[in-house]
């Protein structure tokens, strides 16, 4: 299992947003244009995060807005948003949030896998800084230690 493709339509820098809906939003976008979803799985992700909080602030300033499966995911996609100026999820500890990666699974056995896979990659605690701070969507990538050729 490998992490869905990272295209440069899914990656959105410095995203100008007023709270954690608009920077959940701006993931979706990205998966839209990625082709990944349609624009209902941004309303989804929101509504888990209303039903059940803020778990989605799952290290320091990273937020993992995601959903079920479901008719509005075409394929599994991947999208990398970072914010311009934090915003608060409502986490009690890993507020404020840097960094918002939307993920979209087609089905359950994929959603437990690229979560799995995803944390892997933040085990690094420097990396969300680093990611906050990229100024390419290749840079981005290889933080994330995705293999360039296989993007294009």
């Amino acid at each position: 299992m490998t992490l869905p493709p990272l295209p440069d339509e899914a990656i959105v820098l410095r995203a100008h947003v007023d709270d954690w809906r608009a920077a959940v939003r701006e993931a979706g976008r990205a998966l839209v244009r990625s082709g990944s979803t349609r624009s209902e799985y941004a309303d989804r992700m929101i509504a888990v995060i209303e039903e059940f909080g803020a778990y989605v602030v799952i290290a320091p300033g990273l937020a993992l807005a995601h959903a079920r499966p479901g008719p509005d995911v075409r394929r599994e996609g991947l999208a990398v948003v970072t914010l311009a100026e934090p915003v608060p999820f409502g986490h009690p500890h890993n507020d404020p949030v840097r960094v918002v990666v939307g993920l979209a699974v087609s089905n359950a056995e994929e959603h437990v896998a690229s979560v799995a896979q995803l944390a892997n990659a933040f085990n690094d605690s420097g990396i969300v800084g680093r990611m906050a701070r990229a100024e390419s969507a290749d840079e981005l990538r290889a933080l994330l230690g995705f293999d360039e050729e296989v993007q294009a």
